[in-house]
This record gives C-alpha cells, sequence and structure tokens, in this order.
C-alpha cells in the first residue's frame, strides 16, 4: 500500500477520532438523520415516477380515439 492509501488500520483510527469527537449520541443522531433523509428521497423518487407514469398514460389515450367513437363514425359513413 501506498502512503496515500487508506488501510484498515488507518480508517479504524479515524474512526475513533470521529467517535471521540462527536460522541455517541450525535453519531446516533447523525446516522438517524441521514437514513430519514436517504428514505424520503427514496419516496420521492417513487411519487415522481408513479406521476410521470400516469402522465404518460394520459397522453397516451388522448392520441388514441376511444374505439367506440371510431366505430360509430364508420357506421354512420356507411349509412349516407
Amino acid at each position: 500500500m501506498g502512503a496515500g492509501a487508506f488501510g484498515i488500520w488507518k480508517l479504524l483510527i479515524l474512526l475513533g477520532i470521529v467517535f471521540m469527537i462527536f460522541g455517541s449520541k450525535k453519531l446516533k443522531n447523525l446516522g438517524s438523520d441521514l437514513g430519514s433523509a436517504i428514505k424520503g428521497f427514496k419516496n420521492a423518487l417513487d411519487e415522481g415516477k408513479a406521476a410521470a407514469d400516469a402522465e404518460a398514460a394520459a397522453k397516451a389515450e388522448q392520441a388514441q380515439p376511444a374505439p367506440q367513437a371510431a366505430l360509430k363514425s364508420e357506421a354512420s359513413d356507411e349509412q349516407r
């Protein structure tokens, strides 16, 4: 390993220093806040995807005429 690479010992020492500076309670709160932020982000992505899918389906329905309306117009054309 080079001098700039992070080995397991360097990571453990860094984790110990962070633990001593912030304490266990602040780290627990930070982890909880981070977890709820990620959960909220995932929920927003799912809602956005569902809204986009619904919008695409509505546009597809508008682009294609209803089958019954097409049949009625053909029937009226044949009667003339």
